[in-house]
């Protein structure tokens, strides 16, 4: 642990690639798996952690499995020693609810709605999809999903979201819970999702609402902050993976129409 003359250490990670992820679906709160690739990324970001030599003693996730399958992969390679109270799962880092886009194919709507509004709805920072209705494929999926029940009801299930919608929910959790843990000295890990990850970015670098929206974040590959104080970054976010790697993993997270596999 830490203390209060130290500049303070916190590691980001999105999970391993999904299930919905590798269809090139829609996802949001949808609780799907990870992909046998997912899984493999999973054990290199522990892998990468464990390597850095980083101590982690404080874990967060939302209560996503994709989520929690890859901060499992994490304690268990990396050999944490966290207590139960030292790993928390809140509803408030889940992924963006997509509304009516979720479950539909991202290359699909491109060919129907046009590439221009597919990316709007996808990258904007305040426009979201349209409502998910009750009689949507998703709707009782998600409202009845297990790794919901006591932690959120269905009346604080959102319909859709923006970016800045999920900021609303996700910056006062982060304030209130996370930097309280980082302050006394906690080094912590938040494996969460692109988007709930990309409105923490945000915060952290002080990032404008327009240069957020040209971010991606790479699936299963962990980045690090060192924090001074007042919580602000000294330097630049470091990702712990060669440049080339990182890149391609952009690269694949920005691509809504793949190639062949």
């Amino acid at each position: 642990m830490g203390s209060e003359s130290e500049p303070f250490t916190v590691v980001l990670l999105r999970h391993g690639e999904s299930e919905w992820n590798n269809d090139n679906r829609f996802c949001g709160w949808v609780d799907v798996g990870l992909s046998p690739l997912g899984q493999e990324e999973a054990t290199i970001a522990a892998e990468a952690i464990a390597a850095s030599g980083i101590q982690i003693n404080m874990v967060y996730t939302s209560l996503l499995k994709r989520a929690n399958i890859t901060m499992e992969k994490i304690i268990q390679v990396a050999n944490l020693n966290l207590t139960r109270n030292n790993v928390i799962r809140d509803w408030r880092l889940n992924e963006r609810h997509y509304g009516a886009l979720t479950g539909l194919n991202k290359a699909d709507c491109v060919q129907k709605f046009g590439a221009e509004q597919v990316q709007t709805w996808r990258r904007s920072y305040n426009v979201p999809p349209a409502p998910m209705e009750d009689n949507h494929p998703y709707y009782k999926v998600i409202t009845n999903q297990p790794a919901f029940s006591g932690s959120i009801t269905a009346a604080q299930i959102p319909r859709t979201e923006s970016l800045a919608d999920l900021i609303n929910r996700t910056i006062p959790f982060w304030k209130s819970e996370v930097e309280p843990n980082i302050l006394a000295g906690r080094t912590v890990l938040v494996v969460a999702h692109g988007t709930s990850l990309r409105g923490i970015v945000k915060h952290i670098e002080n990032i404008s609402d327009e240069a957020i929206c040209k971010i991606d974040l790479p699936n299963g590959i962990p980045f690090v902050y060192q924090l001074d104080k007042n919580l602000k970054p000294i330097g630049a976010r470091k990702f712990l993976a060669d440049p080339d790697t990182v890149r391609k993993a952009v690269a694949k997270v920005a691509n809504i129409v793949p190639g062949p596999k």
